[in-house]
């Protein structure tokens, strides 16, 4: 199980870094030519704000799934863990805080895909559907509601069996 979670989120993690890289990139090149666009007015960019919308969007949602499952988001730290003598009470501490972060994500999740499925409105420029601007939200909302589900069981089956800690490369919980 532990391989397949761990290529499970290679995969998924590498997927996601790279559509931040290109999203990121072609976030640079529209900010660029309309820096030239500027000063050598070839063409018109009143596209320039709705594409811009759109990946600055996708950038911020795709961004937070990539941290979300790489456990890279800032926090303020398990400094509650160390006052909890035993192992299990950890586990269920960790496994209380997942609990709260999926019912957060999952309300996310839930608004985010009604938002999506809802709209009829149409962007400006290209006329193209806001479903398009509004899709990366549930697509990422859903990734991160797995990667919680997927954390949960992990602290449970901790819960069941201490000894799989050291299996999962948390020996910090040990101590």
């Amino acid at each position: 199980m532990k391989q397949t979670f761990n290529r499970i989120d290679k995969g998924l993690t590498l997927v996601l870094e790279w559509i931040c890289i290109v999203l990121f990139a072609a976030i640079t090149f529209i900010l660029t030519l309309n820096i030239v666009v500027r000063f050598f007015p070839f063409m018109s960019m009143h596209w320039f704000d709705e594409i811009l919308e759109l990946l600055y969007g996708a950038l911020v949602f795709y961004g937070a799934a990539a941290v979300w499952v790489t456990h890279s988001h800032f926090s303020v730290g398990d400094w509650i863990s160390k006052y909890l003598k035993s192992v299990r009470a950890r586990f269920a501490y960790r496994l209380l805080v997942e609990v709260m972060s999926l019912v957060f994500i999952a309300i996310f999740f839930w608004y985010a895909l009604q938002l999506m499925l809802q709209t009829e409105e149409q962007t400006t420029a290209f006329a193209m559907s806001k479903k398009w601007l509004y899709a990366c939200m549930p697509i990422t909302g859903g990734i991160m509601v797995l990667y919680t589900l997927k954390n949960m069981y992990l602290e449970l089956a901790s819960i069941v069996n201490p000894a799989l800690v050291v299996d999962q490369g948390r020996e910090d919980l040990n101590h």
